[in-house]
């Protein structure tokens, strides 16, 4: 384990650790005003993978260190690798954020490899054109995530991050990373992780198994054999090319000239050949190398410690900037000191007899309101108590809500309608309602059976009549039978005769 350590006072900080290929690798950045400074590094020896051993050298377990956490003001966050992870990216109409959510989970529980409740879902939607939001969902298994909540949970970090997020930042703040879209390429010991980032934001991202080891073989080849041409293609060389073509394909990229690809490096031969062969390739790629200017000159590392610690780094940065749209996988399997600490709060004895003292003084007025029915009664009630309003307008406001509740759809209940019935091997690919007109549902499955459970399961949910099938196509192509559906749904639907 190597460690280098420097006394910074009262300066806000964040720690970060994280497992980076055979090693974990741990990271405390300071930061004051717009300069950074590497406090200390560590990591364990190579295929040492203990936790909570590397927890205790790293300092990071006790109630004594959790208290100095505390009075400085430093963060901890643990990172995920993204393995395990898969990624969707979807278009959502612009609705509300919880229309987006039910539109969401139908369209990811279509495509999980695995049944829902096997799986966890974090989900972010990016700018709106032209009335559609893009969403990126990041899927993993329940199973895996529940492991490694165990393995950090002794040292409590505030968050646990996305480990390709943390890529994405570290190469925007120390690559000198400023493109809008880019593919981003960050070569560990024995994988490669490939995240596509859309408005500087991480947008998707695939896990490779290839890392410097398998290049390291071939720049040592070249080398041996007196080659001059770094382009000179191997078996290894062009599989990870291809490799890199498909994914850019996967991103959405099938002509991929113009997007930006970003090969993080260390500026060893291995990278100098990986980057001249994927520039033989036809694509718009270059090499990133690490930028000292933002650190701390009296301490700052060298580049290549900033290469090597590339990972903890992006993620204590994502700490310090307090970043609150990360992907959130975690969020219904991990509860951060924080927050445990304020819902404590909440239920402590003096929070619990205040909320009692307020739920008493209302239910006074209530049953005074109820006792002696009057509008104004109840109105000197409220100002007695200290709330200054007029009932007539609440109770107007109240029955124009009524009103406008009674005549407006909520497409809300709709999608989670849809949702709740039996649509397994469904893929929802569009749905319209507009007043006045059927409702219309376009979807995709493996056969007609299907289809026609999922019919059946319309048909028998409340507020839903007249289900129909309009047309049912098999695509020659993907093999799935596309279908249209149409029914109406209440009373929103139905044209009102003129009077």
């Amino acid at each position: 384990m190597s460690d280098s350590t420097t006394d910074i006072g009262t300066r806000r900080s964040a720690v970060a650790i994280v497992q980076d290929g055979s090693k974990l690798k741990a990271v405390e950045l300071g930061r004051q005003g717009g300069i950074f400074e590497v406090l200390w590094t560590s990591s364990s020896e190579d295929g040492d993978l203990d936790w909570k051993a590397f927890e205790l050298e790293c300092s990071l377990a006790g109630e004594q260190t959790k208290k100095v956490e505390a009075a400085d003001g430093r963060i901890v966050v643990a990172g995920f690798n993204s393995t395990g992870v898969v990624f969707y990216r979807i278009e959502v109409p612009s609705v509300r954020k919880e229309e987006i959510a039910a539109m969401v989970r139908i369209q990811a529980e279509s495509r999980l490899p695995l049944s829902a409740d096997q799986m966890e879902l974090a989900w972010r939607a990016g700018q709106t054109r032209n009335g559609k939001a893009p969403v990126t969902i990041a899927a993993a298994k329940r199973e895996q995530l529940e492991k490694f909540v165990v393995n950090v949970r002794g040292f409590e970090p505030e968050k646990i991050l996305l480990d390709c997020e943390g890529i994405v930042k570290a190469w925007r703040t120390f690559f000198s990373g400023n493109e809008r879209d880019a593919v981003v390429v960050s070569i560990a010991e024995r994988n490669t992780q490939v995240c596509l980032t859309q408005n500087g934001r991480l947008s998707n991202a695939v896990v490779l198994d290839m890392g410097t080891e398998d290049l390291s073989t071939i720049t040592r080849d070249l080398l041996v054999s007196g080659t001059s041409d770094l382009a000179d293609q191997t078996e290894t060389t062009e599989r990870f090319v291809q490799d890199i073509r498909s994914v850019l394909e996967l991103f959405g990229y099938a002509e991929p000239a113009g997007l930006p690809v970003i090969v993080l490096s260390d500026d060893s031969a291995a990278h100098e050949v990986i980057v001249s062969c994927l520039k033989s390739a036809d694509l718009n790629v270059r090499a990133a190398y690490p930028q000292i200017e933002k650190l701390d000159g009296r301490t700052s590392p060298g580049p290549e410690d900033i290469y090597e610690y590339r990972v903890p780094i992006g993620l204590a940065l994502t700490a310090l900037d307090g970043d609150t749209d990360g992907l959130n996988i975690f969020e219904r399997l991990y509860i951060p000191p924080s927050e445990a600490k304020s819902k404590r709060r909440l239920y402590s004895p003096k929070v619990a007899y205040a909320v009692a003292a307020v739920m008493l003084l209302l239910l006074l007025i209530v049953f005074y309101a109820v006792d002696v029915a009057s509008p104004g009664a109840i109105e000197k009630r409220l100002n007695k108590a200290g709330v200054n309003t007029n009932i007539n307008m609440l109770i107007q406001r109240q029955k124009l809500i009524k009103s406008v509740a009674s005549q407006r759809p909520n497409l809300l209940e709709l999608i989670n309608q849809i949702n709740s019935g039996d649509n397994k091997g469904i893929m929802l690919d569009k749905l319209e309602f507009k007043k006045g007109r059927v409702v219309s549902v376009k979807g995709q499955t493996k056969n007609a059976e299907q289809m026609y459970k999922f019919q059946k399961s319309l048909l028998a949910t409340k507020g839903i009549t007249d289900v129909k099938i309009q047309n049912a196509d098999m695509d020659n192509k993907t093999k799935k039978l596309k279908f249209t559906m149409t029914f109406h749904y209440k009373n929103f639907t139905k044209k009102r005769a003129l009077r």
